[in-house]
C-alpha cells in the first residue's frame, strides 16, 4: 500500500474503557476492572497507531466520556444510538472524503496497517479471525453500505464483504487480524505484539488469565509511545 497522506479521515468506534462494560467476556477470569484495564491498554494503542498516520483527520467515534488515555490530535463524535451497524453507518455519515474505521480490539495494529491508497480502490477491508471484521474503509462514505449488516455473528464479515462487492466497489483486502475478546486471545496478541501497553498489561495480568504468557520485553521500552 502507498502512503494516503493528509487525504484519509481515520475513525477509531470505542467504548469508554470503564469496568462492567468493557471486555465482559474476560470475566471471569478477570475482576470488571481488570477487564477494563487490558480495554484501556488495547484502546490506547490503536489511538496510538492512528496518531502515527498521516491523515486528513482523527475522530474518536466514543461511547462515553474521554479519559486520560486519550492523546491529543483527536476530534471526539459521540455514537448514535442503534445497534453496531447503526453505531458504524453514524461514524459514516457524519465524515465526508475517504475514511477508514477500526475499532479498539485490535492493539496489535501498527501504522502501516493503516496507511491505505484509493488510486485504484474503492473500498478496504480487514477481517477479523472471528469472522468480523476490524477495518473498514470507503473512499465514498455511504451509511447505507453497513446499515442492516447482522453484527456479532460468524458470519459477519462475509456478508459486510459481499455488501461492499454488490455495489460495484473494488475493495482491498487488509491483513486477518484477531480481535481481543478472551483469555486466549488476549495471550495471542500479547505474544504477537509485545512491546504494546496492551502486552505490559497481559503479562501483569497472566497469574489471573490462567494461560502462559512468554516473558517480554522490559516494561519500560514497552511502555514508550
Amino acid at each position: 500500500m502507498t502512503a494516503s497522506g493528509s487525504g484519509t479521515t481515520l475513525l477509531v468506534i470505542a467504548k469508554e474503557p470503564v469496568a462492567g462494560r468493557v471486555k465482559t467476556r474476560l470475566v471471569p477470569p478477570c475482576t470488571p476492572e481488570q477487564a477494563a484495564a487490558l480495554a484501556e491498554a488495547a484502546l490506547a494503542d490503536t489511538l496510538h497507531a492512528v496518531l502515527a498516520v498521516p491523515a486528513r483527520r482523527r475522530v474518536l467515534v466514543l461511547d462515553g466520556e474521554p479519559g486520560p488515555w486519550l492523546p491529543p490530535g483527536f476530534d471526539v463524535m459521540p455514537q448514535c444510538g442503534g445497534g453496531l451497524d447503526e453505531r458504524l453507518a453514524g461514524a459514516f455519515a457524519a465524515i465526508s472524503g475517504p475514511a477508514l474505521l477500526v475499532g479498539m480490539d485490535t492493539p496489535q495494529l501498527t501504522p502501516g496497517l493503516l496507511t491505505v491508497d484509493w488510486e485504484d480502490t474503492d473500498a478496504w477491508f480487514g477481517p477479523a479471525a472471528d469472522g468480523g471484521f476490524w477495518g473498514l474503509g470507503l473512499r465514498v462514505p455511504d451509511a447505507a453500505l453497513i446499515r442492516g449488516v447482522p453484527m456479532s455473528t460468524a458470519n459477519t464479515g462475509a456478508v459486510q464483504q459481499a455488501r461492499l462487492q454488490a455495489a460495484g466497489l473494488r475493495v482491498a483486502d487488509l491483513p486477518r487480524l484477531r480481535d481481543v475478546d478472551t483469555a486466549a486471545d488476549a495471550v495471542a496478541v500479547a505474544c504477537q505484539a509485545p512491546l504494546t501497553r496492551f502486552a505490559v498489561r497481559t503479562r501483569e495480568l497472566a497469574p489471573v488469565l490462567g494461560l502462559a504468557v512468554p516473558a517480554g520485553p522490559a516494561d519500560a521500552a514497552c511502555a514508550q509511545p
